[in-house]
């Protein structure tokens, strides 16, 4: 049975880029909103009165996640801050890091799982409030990209990502085990 509808960000994992794929997944805890949207042109090219090829170049995706609090843990393996003596400093002239982010959206029939490759992040701004009669919490944003992925090849291609098929028994605790790359 195919899914109606999709509710609740959950699961957010992130894996970092190695020589042969990716590291171990990390869990995060703290997601609030994801929006990833795609890139890319489509090419249209009219010849005889109608369409005659057309090209649509999957350059990725670019979008946000916005996180309770950003974990240490990501701060430090993505995005190169180092800590010491009790203290963490963001670092000048950082490579970056790429990493899978892999995630569930839960669904009134299947679970859907993903994991986007070869994904960026820009440091996310600092923010604060005072506190009023009652709390409001603040979030952080992460700026997060993806393209295309030279270190997995499907079909003579490079992926960008992957989901699970909407029929799918595949469970949230071994998809998030390791980066799916085949």
């Amino acid at each position: 049975m195919a899914n109606k509808v999709k509710y609740n960000l959950k699961n957010v994992h992130y894996a970092v880029a190695t020589t042969g794929g990716y590291s171990t997944p990390v869990a995060v805890s703290g997601a609030v909103n994801l929006t990833l949207d795609p890139q890319g042109d489509d090419y249209v090219f009219y010849a005889d009165g109608i369409r005659y090829f057309e090209y649509h170049a999957n350059n990725g995706y670019s979008g946000t996640l916005e996180m309770a609090l950003i974990p240490e843990s990501f701060k430090t393996d993505v995005l190169g801050e180092v800590s010491t003596n009790g203290k963490v400093f963001e670092l000048d002239d950082v490579a970056i890091v790429n990493f899978a982010l892999g995630f569930q959206i839960d669904g009134d029939a299947n679970d859907n799982l993903f994991w986007f490759y070869n994904c960026s992040a820009s440091r996310p701004s600092v923010a604060g409030q005072t506190k009023e009669e009652s709390i409001e919490v603040q979030t952080e944003t992460l700026n997060i990209t993806n393209a295309p992925d030279p270190r997995i090849t499907i079909n003579g291609k490079h992926p960008t990502k992957v989901r699970n098929a909407s029929t799918s028994t595949t469970t949230a605790g071994t998809w998030f085990s390791a980066v799916i790359t085949s």
